[in-house]
C-alpha cells in the first residue's frame, strides 16, 4: 500500500531493470542478505531495498522511495553526511 501511495508499483521496479545499480549492500542483514538499489523509470530516480534468499532463488521487495536531496547527492548514489 504504501508503494502506491508513493507512485511506485512492481511495474516501476520492472521497467527499471537495465538501469538498476547496487549503491549500498548489506550482507550481514537480520534475515537475509539484502542491497539498496537506485534505479530510473520514467524520469524519475528510486531506491529499491531488496532482500535476497540465494538459496531459494528469490528476492524480495522490502520498501521503495524516493530519496530525498537532503539525505543523499545530487544523484542518488551516495549518502550525504551529517
Amino acid at each position: 500500500m504504501r508503494l502506491q501511495q508513493r507512485g511506485l508499483t512492481a511495474d516501476t521496479l520492472l521497467s527499471a531493470v537495465s538501469s538498476l545499480e547496487i549503491i549500498e549492500a548489506y550482507p550481514d542483514d537480520k534475515y537475509l542478505p539484502s542491497f539498496l538499489l537506485r534505479g530510473e523509470s520514467e524520469g524519475s530516480v528510486f531506491h529499491a531495498h531488496i532482500a535476497t534468499d540465494p538459496e531459494g532463488v528469490n528476492v524480495r521487495v522490502v520498501t521503495m522511495y524516493e530519496p530525498s536531496l537532503d539525505e543523499w547527492d545530487e544523484d542518488a548514489r551516495v549518502r550525504r553526511t551529517k
